[in-house]
């Protein structure tokens, strides 16, 4: 009957006829085939010698296949009521050699040029997201001379989330792996790709940079719904969210970890490097350490790869409309306390990475020195090159003799840069008024504890009661230990508190 009912149709037709059908089918098809989220593609790193977790979409009940070219195993999984599905597979050592990865519900999906390395997240506001390219008139030190050098750094793949805001968190984000090149380098993370320039020149392995951050953002941003409202007194209804701070988007509490951080939170990484604290400048007492703390312990649980080493970064000194505040200092303060309670945790000071002209600059230019930092915490303290000095000197205890005032300092690998002519040392009396003072390298001969010290003196201080080091808005010291690197700003009072 059916034939015969054919039969009595014109060509025209049965070819729409034949159409139908061929886009019923093929629609069918592109139902029915895996779907990976945008971070699992060609060009990704793999974190190496672990179980790396893969993970997608299909049709609920589907039954889906994971092959890769170093082993000869099969990885399956049935997708759930939700269509999501994710399989745990055990990656080889690091190396440069190409891989392939193939995904197959019945019609396989294959993506190439996968390298097994080191992954790091590179997190945090502007100084962070800032490209090698810099942005406008804010330039990167050194550029032109990496886009140069760049193909010798073939083996750091990196990947950039965008920053977006939600409400809800988000699965997935519109994102590409690609290979560090001349045509690639200027839109990754200037301090990101110092840091994976060291760490990938001292391992002699790739490294991947999964890249999500946004300017301007506090580190309520980045928290989530449940810890705002626990925590916090922050709105989390979208409504709050826009009265509460309204003056700038990327002010917004939750949103932007909602778009730009949720969905990367499946991808199995080595570590967090940080870089964040210019828009919570001015918060009260230790409420930013505290939800720095918070914020760490949130990420590690939402990862799920346990203790995962978080390593961040001092703000530089910045005028905050009055260089000679002290609004920048107590962040960095907190920042400095953040780092004691955090473990598996290291903090990176800034205070010599600004030149004298960049007061009114946000975003300074040395960026290489601060990958750098970052990655000698990461080399001694995640892969244990020892030999690698990575920690800023400071202040450990004083004492108080006639006019003077006495220091010693923790982890200045044995000395420190200058004898004389130290400079970023203020010292106040009972007054409370702070004046500049002379600080120089104290010797004399018994070997006893205080017989080896930096004395500080100051002329118009008789009777010193309270020192302090670059406690200022826009101060920069000199002051540096074997490493060469910079003494932390501190301050002996707590004056204004």
């Amino acid at each position: 009957m059916f034939t015969k009912e054919l039969g009595r149709i014109g060509k025209r037709e049965l070819r729409c006829l034949y159409m139908v059908v061929a886009l019923v089918l093929a629609a069918s098809a592109a139902d029915a085939k895996v779907r990976l989220p945008h971070i699992i593609g060609d060009n990704m790193v793999l974190q190496q010698q672990t179980d790396a977790r893969l993970w997608g979409w299909d049709k609920p009940g589907t039954r889906v296949s994971v092959t890769v070219s170093w082993n000869e195993e099969t990885y399956t999984a049935t997708t759930g009521r939700d269509g999501k599905w994710m399989v745990k597979v055990p990656t080889p050592k690091a190396s440069y050699t190409p891989l392939s990865i193939t995904f197959d519900d019945g019609e396989p999906t294959t993506i190439s040029n996968v390298l097994s390395g080191e992954v790091w997240v590179c997190a945090g506001q502007s100084n962070m997201e800032m490209p090698m390219r810099g942005f406008g008139n804010c330039p990167v030190d050194g550029y032109v001379d990496e886009v140069l050098h760049a193909r010798e750094y073939r083996g750091i793949h990196y990947v950039k989330i965008p920053s977006v805001m939600r409400m809800t968190p988000q699965e997935d984000a519109q994102c590409e792996w690609r290979e560090v090149g001349s045509q690639t380098i200027g839109d990754l993370s200037a301090t990101g790709y110092f840091f994976a320039q060291a760490v990938t020149k001292a391992l002699d392995i790739p490294v991947g940079l999964v890249v999500a951050n946004k300017g301007g953002t506090r580190v309520e941003s980045w928290l989530t719904k449940e810890n705002l409202e626990k925590y916090t007194n922050e709105p989390t209804d979208s409504a709050g969210i826009v009265r509460f701070k309204p003056e700038w988007d990327y002010h917004r509490a939750l949103v932007w970890g909602n778009g730009t951080f949720n969905p990367i939170l499946n991808y199995t990484v080595k570590g967090i490097i940080y870089y964040q604290g210019c828009s919570n400048v001015g918060d009260p007492g230790n409420q930013y350490s505290e939800r720095m703390k918070l914020l760490v312990s949130q990420w590690r649980e939402q990862f799920g790869l346990g203790e995962i080493p978080f390593y961040f970064v001092e703000i530089a000194p910045y005028h905050y409309d009055n260089v000679n505040a002290d609004n920048g200092a107590r962040l960095r303060e907190q920042q400095y306390k953040a780092s004691l309670g955090i473990p598996n945790s290291g903090l990176v000071c800034t205070n010599d990475l600004v030149y004298p002209y960049e007061s009114t600059q946000i975003h300074p230019a040395q960026k290489r020195a601060v990958g750098r930092r970052l990655a000698c915490l990461a080399l001694n303290q995640t892969y244990g090159m020892t030999e690698v000095w990575c920690k800023s000197p400071t202040y450990k205890d004083m004492r108080i003799v006639g006019d003077a005032i006495h220091i010693h300092l923790n982890d200045d690998y044995g000395s420190i840069n200058r004898f004389e002519g130290i400079e970023g040392f203020e010292v106040a009396g009972a007054d409370r008024v702070f004046h500049p003072a002379k600080a120089m390298h104290f010797w004399r001969p018994g070997g006893g504890y205080w017989d080896e010290t930096i004395q500080i003196v100051c002329p118009e201080v008789k009777q010193p009661v309270a020192l302090r080091y670059c406690f200022k808005n826009f101060q920069i010291g000199n002051l540096k230990n074997g490493a060469g690197l910079p003494l932390i700003p501190f301050r002996t009072d707590d004056w204004g508190d």
